[in-house]
């Protein structure tokens, strides 16, 4: 199977296709469709790469993922439990080509405007669960009227918006096998030292040429995006272990430096560790 593009397996004649994964771990490869994709995270924690963001996910978290953009889940290797997401996925033209065009749904505007750089839902997450986790046991009719809703309740609810990435594109097999590895290495081993010329040979590259092609990719330098990696990394052991220090934390972040490491969370987080750390 190619990396990238994914084809979502679903069946001829649907318009609305309802996943209900249960497993060791999400998909963990660099992937992208043409279907919009809403998740809710039902259990599971772990990393997530939307476009040229880098966070963290957790039980409850509700993503929208635009269509064509790249998207990758990795559960964290600590977490035991059998992971489990709700999806819908669909096409805006799923129902005709002007169906949402129509004044009954002119709210929903902003579900699609905003989901094609990806975001994350803020408020009413309890309903929105609630409908992801049992539209799949819908007949076609209510799980059509429970989409509607779903895309209601998201028009007007909160949002973080995720990536930055401007010139979307479709990747061919092969570089999407090349941005998979890239990412899929440097999520295994940030917290080590990754030198640039490591990771360009992961992409069979000079380490200039890797350079120019990462940036032109992600909208960033791989530099940068590693630093967001083990920041990322970073949040989740401030939020959830109280027993590490600041300076072990950093450490297994991939920091070999406590004042390197105070200094690019708070240019990234805008709080030092500390602060993070009282915060959650």
């Amino acid at each position: 199977m190619k990396v990238l593009p994914f084809t979502i397996p679903k069946p001829e004649n649907v318009t609305l296709y309802t996943e209900q994964y249960k497993g060791e771990t999400f998909y963990e490869k660099l992937h992208q469709h043409k279907e919009i994709q809403i998740s809710s995270v039902i259990v599971g924690e772990g990393t997530y790469i939307i476009g040229d963001c880098v966070g963290e996910f957790k039980e409850g978290d509700i993503f929208v993922i635009g269509e064509n953009l790249p998207h990758v889940f990795k559960r964290d290797d600590a977490f035991e439990q059998q992971c489990e997401m709700s999806t819908v996925f669909f096409s805006k033209n799923s129902y005709g080509e002007h169906f949402f065009d129509l004044p009954e749904f002119e709210h929903f505007q902003n579900f699609f405007n905003n989901a094609i750089l990806g975001y994350e839902v803020l408020s009413n997450k309890e309903e929105l669960n609630l409908l992801l986790y049992n539209i799949k046991s819908l007949s076609k009719y209510e799980q059509f009227t429970s989409f509607l809703e779903i895309l209601n309740i998201i028009s007007s609810a909160q949002k973080r918006k995720l990536s930055s990435m401007i010139n979307l594109k479709k990747y061919a097999g092969d570089e999407g096998k090349r941005m998979s590895d890239i990412f899929k290495y440097t999520m295994d081993n940030f917290h080590k030292e990754i030198t640039l010329n490591e990771v360009a040979d992961i992409a069979n590259m000079t380490p200039n040429a890797f350079c120019r092609y990462f940036k032109q990719r992600t909208t960033k330098t791989f530099v940068n995006f590693l630093i967001d990696v083990r920041i990322g990394n970073a949040c989740k052991l401030l939020a959830k272990n109280n027993d590490l220090s600041i300076t072990e934390i950093s450490y297994k972040s991939g920091f070999n430096n406590l004042a390197n490491f105070n200094r690019k969370f708070k240019a990234v987080k805008g709080v030092t560790p500390s602060e993070y750390k009282k915060k959650h």
